[in-house]
């Protein structure tokens, strides 16, 4: 049995970062599963239910805009801990007479180190490497990618229904950067759900502040 474990927004400035874990046999899984950046919107919700119903186990982690933000992390260390917390929920329980091995998706420049990292972080010994690219490489990571990416697109229309259109939420999207921008203008603040420390948050107050100045004069 193999698992693949993959994370999906790491680089919005809006929400929470996912981790996804999937356990199963590679070739149960969808014949088009791959890195959910290659799989339309609609099939990606559609191939979830099926890789949820062929795998064995399927496990999902958040990592909160609250933990984003914390001074004492950064986003290699809190993308090792979404990996482990996904796949130490997928481990939890399971036959542990049935040998498992699998493939993450490196979160770090330096595959190696990511993997590594990752073990000691774990409560357990597992047998895993850690590859850049590996969603698309390997199906099961490319079936954790899926699973991740559509917990995270669930998150980011959960904050639409709740802000009014929020876009993708990643800085290089107009409407995400509108969003913003008349959000701190209106309340002169910024949305529970922006990441403080990204630049784009950081330029929203800033563009905001200035405004008010050359209102004042």
């Amino acid at each position: 049995m193999r698992f693949g474990v993959d994370e999906a927004g790491k680089g919005p400035v809006l929400g929470s970062m996912f981790a996804a874990a999937v356990l199963a046999d590679p070739d149960a899984l969808p014949g088009d599963v791959g890195d959910s950046k290659t799989v339309a919107p609609a099939r990606r919700v559609k191939m979830a239910d099926e890789i949820r119903t062929a795998a064995d186990r399927v496990a999902v982690a958040e990592i909160t805009v609250e933990e984003i933000d914390d001074e004492e992390t950064d986003m290699n260390t809190l993308t090792v801990e979404a990996h482990a917390r996904a796949l130490s929920k997928l481990l939890a329980g399971r036959d542990t007479g049935t040998e498992v091995s699998g493939f993450v998706d490196a979160g770090d420049t330096n595959a190696v180190r990511f993997g590594q990292r990752l073990r000691e972080r774990l409560d357990a010994d597992v047998d895993l490497r850690a590859e850049h690219e590996a969603d698309a490489t390997y199906r099961i990571v490319g079936a954790a990618s899926v699973i991740a990416k559509v917990a995270r697109d669930a998150h980011v229309r959960a904050l639409s229904a709740k802000y009014g259109d929020v876009g993708s939420g990643y800085p290089s999207d107009p409407a995400t950067r509108t969003f913003l921008d008349d959000y701190v203008e209106t309340y002169g603040e910024l949305p529970a759900c922006a990441r403080e420390s990204w630049q784009t948050s950081k330029d929203a107050l800033a563009a905001a502040a200035q405004a008010s100045l050359d209102a004042f004069e």
